[in-house]
C-alpha cells in the first residue's frame, strides 16, 4: 500500500537542518538522510507534531521549546563523584562522555564538567536540555514500516540488513 501522507506507523526519510541560538548544531543531507518512524517516539516531540500530515517534498520550519524538546536544564542531573569510583577517570576531560553505572547496574551517561585531583562532577542532562531548537526540514520520502520496524519502534535501515547478514555469517 502507497503512503502518500506522514502518520502513525509510516517510516519518514528527511533532510534537516538543526540551529540552537543561531548555531548549526545538527544536519542530515539528502545523501543521508534521517529516518524515523512515527508516532515512535524516535524523534523530539514538537518536531514530531509538525510533521504530522505532511507529504514528500514538503519544507517545514518549526521552533520546538524545551518543553517539547529535551526538557528544561535540571540542576539535580549533575552529580559529583569520587575519581576512584570512575574507571580510567584520570584520562577523563571536561567535555568529554563518561558511562556511570549505579548500584543496581544501570549505565547512563553524561558529560564531564570538571575534573579534579579526586572528584569528577558530571552532568547527565541532555546536551540540548533547556534550550529551544530551530529545524528546517524538507520531507524527501516516506514508506509503510514492516511488521518488526512496528516491533522494534525504529525503523531498519539498509546497513541493518546488511549488518544482520553478516551477523548471521559468523
Amino acid at each position: 500500500m502507497a503512503v502518500d501522507k506522514i502518520a502513525e506507523g509510516v517510516v519518514v526519510s528527511m533532510t534537516y537542518v538543526l540551529t540552537v541560538d543561531g548555531e548549526e548544531v545538527g544536519r542530515a543531507n539528502a545523501d543521508e538522510p534521517l529516518e524515523y518512524l512515527h508516532g515512535a517516539e524516535n524523534i523530539v516531540p514538537g518536531l514530531e507534531a509538525a510533521l504530522e500530515g505532511k507529504v514528500i517534498g514538503d519544507t517545514v520550519h518549526v521552533v520546538v521549546p524545551p518543553e517539547d524538546a529535551y526538557g528544561y536544564y535540571d540542576e539535580d542531573e549533575v552529580d559529583e563523584f569520587d575519581l576512584e569510583d570512575i574507571p580510567g577517570g584520570e584520562a577523563l576531560e571536561p567535555g568529554m562522555m563518561v558511562e556511570v553505572e549505579d548500584d543496581d547496574g544501570y549505565i547512563y551517561t553524561g558529560t564531564v564538567m570538571e575534573v579534579t585531583e579526586d572528584s569528577i562532577v558530571v552532568d547527565f542532562n541532555p546536551p540540548l536540555a533547556g534550550k529551544t531548537l530551530t529545524f528546517d526540514v524538507q520531507v524527501v520520502g516516506l514508506r509503510e514500516a514492516d511488521a518488526e520496524e512496528l516491533d522494534h519502534g525504529h525503523p531498519h535501515s539498509l546497513n541493518d540488513y546488511y549488518d544482520d547478514e553478516e551477523e548471521d555469517e559468523e
